[in-house]
């Protein structure tokens, strides 16, 4: 039986690699064959922006490092993830603003 693969990102080379998942960790970090820096496991519900879209980049660094991955749950996709970088300022706003924390404002599909 194949395994399933899952996606891996580098944030600074602005690529995505579809990798076999190990869930044990046995093979260790991935490292990046363009820079050889680590790479971001993203998930399997991941759908990389083009290269030269600087704006999409930005935004999921945002999410990134907000811990926000894209895995799929049993009954879909990851759910809702902001697209452009307007509607992360929206969010991380609305975050500073309420004193939710900024995962969670970050996948709130709308913003009383």
């Amino acid at each position: 039986m194949a395994h399933a693969k899952t996606s891996y990102v580098c944030l600074p080379c602005r690529a995505a690699y579809k990798q076999p998942y190990d869930p044990e960790g046995r093979d260790g970090q991935r490292i990046c064959p363009r820079c050889a820096r680590p790479l971001i496991h993203v998930g399997s519900a991941f759908a990389a922006p083009r290269r030269r879209d600087t704006a999409a980049w930005r935004t999921l660094s945002v999410l990134l490092h907000a811990g926000i991955r894209f895995h799929k749950s049993c009954c879909g996709g990851p759910g809702y993830r902001p697209r452009t970088l307007a509607e992360v300022r929206e969010r991380m706003t609305y975050a500073r603003r309420s004193g939710e924390p900024l995962a969670t404002a970050l996948v709130r599909h709308e913003v009383p």
